[in-house]
């Protein structure tokens, strides 16, 4: 984080331990009492929790280490039973949420409140001409309401009309889509489409000229290309933030700058409502079992963070992050969601609301429907050396469900993903498109380790609208497993939709539409996409394609130097110029030694 990372606290102002009843209360009168900078310390055992716990001060919630602190939601969500799913090993079958009540709310939340925050457009602000990328400055019509230090949000309007759609989508249906965002909406609407109605003025729900709702699920509404900045300076007329644009913001399309507001009822927050980021607040070392609106929430937070906690056994999220900046998530164990199923209840990590400038390193995310999504949010956001692997669909396991990505509503973009290891590294189009993500030295195997993989096998997936996206340095495939495997996709290279018809797997599956197999490949997609410097085990080559020279590769694209928690563990770990592809990556030693929070050997953080 540009505020020195995550701080050191030592004076601990009150340690509480397992009372065999509802600790709830105490816990959280700790925290509203603890003075700014300190820890409240948490005994080991298990802490009944039967409502949220709100840390809306710039304090830390620690336990005594994960396993041994445990926060229990008993009225929350169930776990998995004993039996094992068929055909995987070890993966647990869940019990289905609809068969049983539980108090639908999290165990922790990083913010104000639960609800009630978020941008305020009644006091929006329009840029008075286009905003470039890389610039730290905007120009406003009026700065009034805006001061040093607020952290606010930048966007602009999607722009879509209707456009035609690649051949063979059902009925040369048209999109409503822009230069940079495709909604899933169509006209005629199609199964699966985010909007109930469409005529030529646009998609609708009941009511034509109306948005549709999901619209602004994530987002102010048709809104979703955005991010999350904090105000370094006013002048008159002016703007400064305090990091550059991740993209251009562009007065053609209503771009605005929002402040952010909470409903002062909300309580134990500052008196003016406009001042509602909380700040420099953590949560470390202890799990988070039983949440039921997901398990932690930063909700409205900025410079905040969660650091070696185990989360298990949740519905919704178990990490969510919405309306933040800078949070900081990393040496964690996400993992065994109660219900891995499509709709929301079993996603591993979730960032959303145009959440921006997010780091994820070094966590373990495993056993869930959903590793990972990104819903309108992501700018500028780093997901660096974690083990993301066997997502899946409770109602169709043997679909290769989506790993390490940006995507799954309209709007993110600029989002880095280096040094991961994961089945797969895609980005959907389920609830409309994300541009302009970099994929750098991960190691895409193509095959989730306890599931058995029966369709959609690949190590790089791009559907619909994956615009601007690169690929370089990766390693891709496993050795000696790609027999019967093809390179690209039969339906990248030839006329019409082949889709899977190459062989077992694809190492390249770009420009496809998982609600429509009879859409031929995106061609915005396939001419947009870069691909450099990635060795494949089909092939077992490292190919240069899109008339890319070979090159040398840097260590990293986000750090100076080796991170300390590889210890004495090579790093680059993946490296496909070098004798030696694979290395060891340390969350994923961890898990295998059976051991999530250990140390690498010789680490440092």
């Amino acid at each position: 984080m540009s505020e020195g990372g995550i701080p050191h606290r030592t004076t601990v102002y009150r340690t509480l331990l397992p009372s065999g009843r509802d600790d709830g209360g105490a816990i959280q009168a700790a925290l509203y009492a603890a003075p700014a900078g300190q820890v409240v310390m948490l005994g080991p055992g298990t802490f009944i929790v039967r409502e949220p716990l709100l840390i809306s001060r710039a304090v830390t919630l620690r336990g005594s280490g994960a396993g041994s602190t445990i926060l229990m939601k008993p009225n929350g969500a169930r776990a998995r039973t004993s039996t094992v799913i068929a055909g995987t090993s070890g993966i647990l079958a869940p019990v289905d949420p609809g068969s049983y009540s539980y108090d639908a709310k999290p165990i922790i939340i990083v913010g104000p409140s639960r609800w009630n925050n978020g941008p305020d457009s009644s006091a929006s602000q329009n840029l008075r001409v286009d905003s470039a990328q890389g610039a730290t400055s905007i120009m406003l019509d009026s700065t009034a309401g805006f001061k040093a230090g607020d952290v606010v949000l930048l966007d602009e309007a999607s722009g879509a009309s209707w456009q035609p759609t690649p051949a063979g989508f059902p009925g040369a249906a048209k999109v409503w889509q822009g230069d940079r965002v495709a909604w899933n909406m169509h006209l005629p609407v199609q199964p699966g489409d985010d909007n109930a109605g469409a005529d030529a003025g646009g998609p609708f729900d009941q009511t034509p000229g109306v948005l549709p709702k999901s619209m602004s699920w994530f987002a102010r509404a048709d809104r979703p290309t955005s991010e999350i900045k904090q105000i370094a300076s006013v002048t008159d007329g002016m703007v400064t933030f305090t990091s550059p644009l991740t993209i251009s913001y562009r007065a053609s399309h209503q771009a605005q700058l929002t402040p952010y507001s909470t409903d002062p009822n909300s309580g134990r927050h500052a008196a003016n409502a406009r001042d509602v980021h909380i700040a420099h607040a953590g949560v470390e070392n202890l799990s988070i079992i039983g949440g039921a609106d997901g398990a932690l929430r930063f909700q409205t937070a900025a410079f905040s963070w969660a650091k070696a906690i185990e989360v298990t056994q949740w519905l919704g999220e178990g990490v969510a992050i919405n309306n933040s900046f800078r949070i900081e998530l990393r040496d964690s164990y996400i993992h065994e969601g109660s219900w891995p199923q499509p709709g929301g209840a079993g996603y591993a990590i979730s960032l959303a609301s145009g959440s921006s400038e997010i780091l994820i390193e070094n966590n373990i995310l495993v056993d869930v429907c959903k590793n990972m999504v990104f819903r309108s949010s992501g700018a500028g956001s780093v997901v660096g050396y974690n083990y993301a692997d066997d997502s899946f669909d409770f109602d169709n396991p043997g679909w290769v469900e989506v790993g390490i990505n940006a995507s799954h509503m309209a709007g993110p973009h600029h989002v880095l993903f280096e040094g991961n290891l994961s089945h797969n590294a895609d980005s959907d189009y389920t609830h409309g498109n994300a541009i302009y993500l970099t994929f750098f030295r991960n190691h895409l195997t193509g095959q989730r380790q306890r599931l058995v993989d029966r369709a959609g096998l690949r190590t790089v997936g791009l559907a619909y609208g994956s615009w601007w996206d690169s690929f370089v340095g990766n390693v891709l495939g496993r050795p000696r497993r790609m027999s019967g495997w093809s390179y690209d996709d039969p339906s990248m290279v030839l006329t019409g939709a082949m889709w899977g018809q190459g062989g077992l797997g694809n190492i390249w599956m770009l420009g496809y539409d998982p609600e429509r197999w009879s859409m031929s490949a995106d061609p915005k997609t396939l001419a947009t996409v870069i691909r450099g410097g990635n060795f494949d085990y089909l092939t077992n080559k490292v190919v240069w394609s899109e008339g890319l020279q070979a090159r040398p590769l840097p260590a990293s694209l986000y750090l100076n130097t080796k991170p300390g928690f590889f210890g004495t563990h090579p790093w680059p770990w993946v490296d496909p110029t070098g004798e030696t592809k694979l290395h060891t990556l340390p969350a994923k030693a961890r898990l295998d030694a059976g051991a999530p929070f250990a140390a690498a050997p010789g680490a440092t953080q």
